[in-house]
């Protein structure tokens, strides 16, 4: 993914709307009305979030009849994910760094009484 792309996907992933509809869309394809229901902004201000997860990839829009269905794409997160994946393994790495300071901790505790 260029750093363009990743710019442009991390910033529409910034906003708290844009999330949620991310969220509501995991579980189907659904109209913009229907995406619109939950939140107390009106159907121009739901449609400018769905152009920026467009234009970022994160969805895409398709026209049935009268309305324009919405969809996850999951290519553009996959590749935020696998750009992230370095990232976990740091801090797994540091947990478990963690989980071994903590068990010497407690080890060392047992043998003075405490416990």
């Amino acid at each position: 993914m260029s750093d363009d792309a990743l710019s442009a996907t991390l910033a529409a992933l910034a906003d708290p709307t844009r999330r949620a509809i991310l969220a509501r869309l995991a579980d189907g394809e659904t109209t913009v009305t229907d995406l619109a229901q939950p939140f107390a902004m009106t159907l121009p201000a739901i449609s400018k979030h769905l152009k920026v997860l467009e234009r970022a990839g994160l969805i895409s829009r398709g026209r049935s009849a009268q309305s324009r269905p919405c969809r996850l794409e999951g290519a553009r997160m996959k590749q935020v994910a696998d750009w992230l994946e370095p990232y976990r393994r740091y801090w797994e790495q540091g947990f478990d760094r963690l989980d071994a300071y903590l068990t010497q901790l407690q080890a060392g505790g047992e043998d003075n009484g405490h416990g």
